[in-house]
């Protein structure tokens, strides 16, 4: 089991569908964004105070289990 499964939510009226933690308006996207540009957990935290540390570990877990079922199909041999 996926320990994300119980943070990251994905509602079809909230911001386009996209994948969002616990229901909030702040996507995955969002999240891996900060860190990309390198911000650390705790500033993202104050940036966004309905964060936790929890909730930014999702947040890649949820992108690394996305990124193994793209290179899974990626494999996969189409011929």
């Amino acid at each position: 089991m996926h320990a994300y499964l119980d943070i990251i939510t994905v509602e079809p009226g909230k911001r386009g569908g996209k994948p969002c933690v616990r229901g909030l308006r702040i996507t995955v996207y969002d999240v891996l964004e900060c860190l990309a540009s390198g911000m650390t957990t705790e500033e993202i935290v104050e940036d966004f105070p309905e964060l936790n540390e929890q909730d930014i570990l999702a947040c890649l877990a949820f992108a690394a289990n996305r990124e193994r079922n793209i290179i899974k199909l990626s494999s996969l041999n189409w011929e």
